[in-house]
């Protein structure tokens, strides 16, 4: 069960939370126990894609089920939407109904790096109205780490049955994105540094940043072993940035979407909620018409 006083308890679980929760070394399962989500992913490398469901069928969480980000976790890109654009309603139920998420569902998402591709799972299906879900804190390296067990084959759930509804947390569009960081709030880009300041672009049209965007990587809110920051830790690095419970509106954006969600559960995790610029790069740096910045400076 969640602390409902405790921020960081309702975005992380522990492995030893998790492992107690379901019923391993010695414990009694909790009373309906969590659906597990394999969301583990990567972006493309020299041109050949991430097969997750390899990584998956080679060892996970026991009776954890595989979600593709590509095909589940996402619409189809385009030009105007983005590398990662969100799924419609009845693209995501279906998925959320094929692993087995039913209505009051608790639901458990993790990965192999740090929860970076999980929180996509996590954002989404807040986002469209699933209240518990949970990222698990470390993945899968901080589950073998503590000695917990693997299953090595192909997870069929039973049906669910969740009825999936929009606009559970709050989002951003190009133009709320250029608001925030005109002055109107703080919009922090999640990327790594080299990319904001634009001297890589590996992925997308234009390199650079969102004018009056802040850099934020999101490898910033790990500790050295995978698992997330502490939160007094977090909380000082946010601030740093001038985001601090009550001090207005925060939008996060990364390179499509993805590791942004990540940046908005850390900042969950110290009781700030921020918006999500689901186009993020990918969209604004294809449309010619808006402006893009350079170097170490938000201007």
């Amino acid at each position: 069960m969640t602390d409902p006083a405790d921020p960081r308890a309702a975005v992380l679980v522990t492995v030893d939370e998790l492992a107690a929760d379901l019923g391993l070394g010695g414990d009694d399962p909790a009373p309906g126990p969590p659906v597990l989500l394999d969301v583990r992913w990567a972006l493309a490398a020299a041109g050949q894609a991430f097969d997750g469901r390899t990584h998956y069928l080679a060892g996970h969480l026991p009776g954890a089920v595989f979600a593709d980000l590509e095909s589940e976790l996402a619409a189809e890109p385009t030009p105007a939407e983005g590398r990662h654009p969100l799924p419609s309603t009845a693209q995501l139920q279906a998925a959320a109904r094929r692993w087995g998420v039913r209505q009051g569902s608790r639901v458990v998402v993790y990965d192999a790096t740090g929860g970076m591709s999980a929180a996509r799972a996590w954002w989404l299906l807040r986002y469209f109205g699933v209240r518990d879900v949970r990222i698990l804190d470390g993945g899968l390296p901080a589950w073998q780490r503590a000695g917990h067990p693997l299953e090595a084959h192909d997870v069929e759930a039973a049906p669910g049955d969740v009825v999936l509804r929009p606009g559970h947390l709050p989002m951003l569009s190009a133009d709320d994105a250029a608001a925030l960081a005109a002055g109107e709030g703080v919009l922090l880009d999640a990327r790594a540094g080299e990319r904001y300041r634009g001297e890589t672009e590996p992925l997308d049209p234009r390199a650079g940043h969102i004018p009056g965007a802040l850099s934020a990587p999101t490898s910033d809110n790990l500790a050295a072993d995978g698992t997330f920051r502490p939160t007094v830790e977090l909380r000082e690095r946010f601030a740093a940035l001038g985001v601090d419970p009550g001090a207005g509106e925060v939008g996060v954006y990364c390179g499509s979407g993805v590791t942004a969600a990540h940046e908005a559960a850390a900042l969950a995790a110290t009781g700030i909620e921020a918006s999500l610029y689901p186009g993020s790069w990918s969209q604004w740096s294809n449309d010619p018409t808006r402006p893009v910045a350079t170097g170490p400076t938000a201007r």
